[in-house]
């Protein structure tokens, strides 16, 4: 539990909000917003051949009732994969979306749920590139896929960490 614990740490989970600086106004983001929580739970996700990979995340957040998690790893390999990526460096962020053929190794897969809701990001790689982004529909599992995802207790917010308006 302690080393759960520690890696929620490490990557920004919590329930606490913390400031650098004071607040402009009551909706401007602070510098650094932190949100504590302790995972209550570890899920994993195993997923078949042929299975779109971000529809079955959204069916075990649902089936599993997960309010708020971390995805904390993942493994496997993929026959095809779609992403998208941002393309500027200005508001509002634009994005690019990329679809390609496998096969890929599935490195991980990374993000939160907030609310109920996947917000995911991937790494593929085969002996010719390496590929990543947000995670959209048509990622089709090939061997298998193991996603590990630690549930969040207590009150947690992470309603706005994944909103780009929050500046």
């Amino acid at each position: 539990m302690q080393r759960l614990l520690c890696l929620a740490l490490a990557i920004g989970v919590s329930a606490t909000v913390v400031s650098a600086q004071p607040q402009a106004t009551a909706t401007a983001a602070p510098d650094v917003h932190t949100t504590s929580a302790d995972i209550e739970r570890v899920v994993v996700v195993r997923l078949k051949n042929g299975t779109d990979l971000l529809e079955a995340l959204r069916q075990a957040v649902a089936r599993e009732k997960i309010t708020n998690g971390v995805i904390l790893s993942a493994f496997g390999s993929v026959t095809s994969y779609h992403v998208h990526v941002v393309d500027n460096t200005f508001f509002p962020p634009k994005d690019v979306y990329v679809k390609g053929n496998g096969p890929y190794d599935l490195l991980n897969v990374s993000g939160l749920i907030m609310n109920g809701r996947v917000h995911p990001h991937i790494t593929l790689a085969n002996p010719r590139q390496v590929v990543g982004g947000h995670l959209e529909p048509g990622t089709k599992v090939f061997t298998f896929a193991n996603i590990s995802i630690g549930v969040l207790g207590g009150s947690a917010d992470l309603s706005r960490n994944d909103d780009w308006n929050w500046h």
